[in-house]
């Protein structure tokens, strides 16, 4: 053929059909470690599942095809609904089908349950990240509706516990599944929700009207919100639904969507409350009380979005670098190349090790110490871990070049979206106000950290010495310290599980490339191939 110019060669094929569990070993081993045994063989499955070229596609077709605002009908009448394509109801199916929003809160929940779920959370993460903001909020709040859902709204207990998705508009109590909303943030306030403004007046029938606005009114499509709103007893929490007991809608109006950086799939909107029909959850001025209670919900949850990106990432990376030559051989065979993949592998065992022990401090809360635990360490693994992952998918992209930079790779997505797991739930500094207001303000943290900490001492003098460093830090902390204090925390929660659950060479590795203040020594050639192995579902 006279128009050809060259033929195509040393091009990787892109990454799919691969298991995402049975590829990850570290995850296999977390699971089985923290008390989820039982799953492995769904989490195979849903791996095999989610790994296959049709689940990559409906991530990238629910991105490139995000929602529509239909504010009225044909005939004018207000509709304040959002459109969806195909590819996001087939997503949301697969998350609702395994459980994502409501494993935990089964009646029959087995132990380690929230470990289960905090593996299919990752697993999911990996093809299509905007879908998961409806299931972490439903999650978030569904133990507190299973406890203080308003008497009107009594048979929504069992679509809430439902495995099914159902985007049809028609009240909670017609549907075989559900989901909930949040709607927190104001336009004057942001983080800062004590200064909102909406409205809350007491009706004679028990139910409350709200007037005022939302700026971030996440999920809008969502059966209810959990809202915020001013009430005379002070700042309370209520259950808005989007269509009333008597079955018509509430007053609710969505004014627009936001035209976001990432998370392109999900809809987050701006609404206005017309006399919106509200019920109080709980007692009047109880709604910062209630909030924190799901705020420590769906802040794990956002450290364990911006893992499975990574992880993604990362697997991409690799992939690639398996495939594509350079200078006569393969890039994993490149001595630089190998430091930078197995290096970007040993963060991430680190990772893994350390939120699957917060996973199952998380399932076994009743346990004061493991309440403590997951009380103190979340919001740091929201901060350390969320805002880690940015620069890790940049670093993804500069393995596979000018490829990785364009849209037909999956790593410019990855990369918009890694922000709002940062900024989403609080950003990094409130995250770290919050973490010294538990050491103020939570008995028994520093003895939490001591023990945590005394566990694992004279093992490596890198752990040793950033302990010393915290401990001197903590005696007199200052809010100018917040972010300090807050990452050094994470490392030493990471670092005493590393050294407890890895290999001694590698808890040592990860030690030196952490905690090293004098900058990070090479890793050796037995690390390197042990890290690649397991970052490919080897035995390690």
């Amino acid at each position: 053929m006279h128009w050809q110019t060259h033929t195509v060669f040393n091009q990787p094929i892109p990454l799919n059909n691969s298991n995402l569990f049975l590829s990850d070993t570290a995850l296999r081993e977390a699971v089985l470690r923290e008390g989820a045994g039982w799953d492995l063989d769904l989490l195979a499955s849903i791996g095999q599942q989610l790994g296959t070229a049709e689940s990559l596609e409906l991530g990238r077709l629910a991105n490139v095809n995000p929602p529509e605002l239909l504010r009225y009908d044909a005939s004018g009448a207000r509709l304040d609904d959002v459109r969806f394509h195909p590819a996001w109801h087939l997503l949301m199916q697969g998350l609702c089908a395994n459980r994502v929003h409501n494993l935990a809160w089964e009646e029959q929940a087995r132990a380690g349950s929230f470990v289960a779920r905090a593996a299919r959370f990752v697993l999911h993460a990996q093809v299509e990240a905007g879908t998961l903001c409806p299931l972490t909020m439903t999650h978030a709040a569904t133990p507190l509706l299973q406890t203080l859902l308003p008497a009107p709204f009594a048979d929504w207990q069992t679509p809430l516990m439902s495995d099914r998705y159902d985007p049809h508009l028609l009240p909670g109590s017609q549907k075989r599944g559900l989901l909930i909303g949040m709607g927190m943030t104001e336009k004057q306030g942001g983080s800062d929700v004590l200064s909102n403004t909406t409205r809350a007046d007491k009706n004679g029938d028990g139910s409350y009207s709200l007037i005022g606005h939302k700026w971030f009114f996440s999920v809008p499509q969502s059966d209810a919100h959990l809202v915020l709103a001013q009430a005379k007893g002070g700042l309370s929490c209520f259950l808005v639904p989007r269509f009333l007991p008597d079955g018509q809608r509430n007053s609710v109006r969505l004014e627009r969507l936001k035209d976001k950086l990432g998370n392109r799939s999900n809809a987050s909107s701006e609404v206005e409350f017309m006399e919106a029909a509200g019920w109080l959850l709980g007692e009047e001025g109880e709604g910062i009380r209630l909030i924190l209670k799901m705020g420590g919900l769906t802040r794990f949850d956002c450290a364990l979005g911006s893992h499975g990106l990574m992880r993604r990432a990362l697997s991409v990376a690799l992939y690639h670098a398996h495939q594509r030559q350079a200078f006569g051989k393969t890039l994993v065979e490149q001595p630089l190349m190998r430091q930078v993949l197995s290096r970007m592998a040993l963060q991430l065992e680190g990772q893994t090790a350390f939120l699957f022990r917060l996973a199952r401090a998380w399932d076994n809360r009743i346990s004061p110490e493991d309440a403590l635990w997951a009380r103190l360490f979340t919001p740091a693994a929201k901060f350390a871990i969320c805002q880690a992952g940015i620069p890790f998918v940049a670093e993804a992209m500069e393995v596979l070049g000018g490829i990785g930079y364009c849209e037909e790779s999956e790593l410019p997505r990855l990369y918009r979206e890694m922000p709002v797991n940062s900024i989403w739930e609080g950003s990094g500094n409130i995250m770290c106000l919050d973490v010294l207001r538990v050491l103020a303000k939570q008995p028994g943290v520093v003895d939490l950290l001591t023990i945590e900490c005394n566990e694992v001492k004279g093992q490596d003098r890198h752990f040793d010495r950033a302990w010393r460093q915290l401990q001197q830090r903590l005696r007199k902390p200052s809010e100018a310290q917040g972010r300090e204090i807050t990452r050094q925390i994470y490392l030493l929660g990471s670092g005493a599980q590393m050294l407890k659950t890895a290999s001694p060479p590698m808890a040592q590795a990860w030690c030196r490339m952490m905690l090293d203040s004098r900058g990070a020594t090479l890793l050796d050639e037995r690390t390197q191939n042990d890290l690649l192995l397991r970052a490919t579902g080897g035995a390690g």
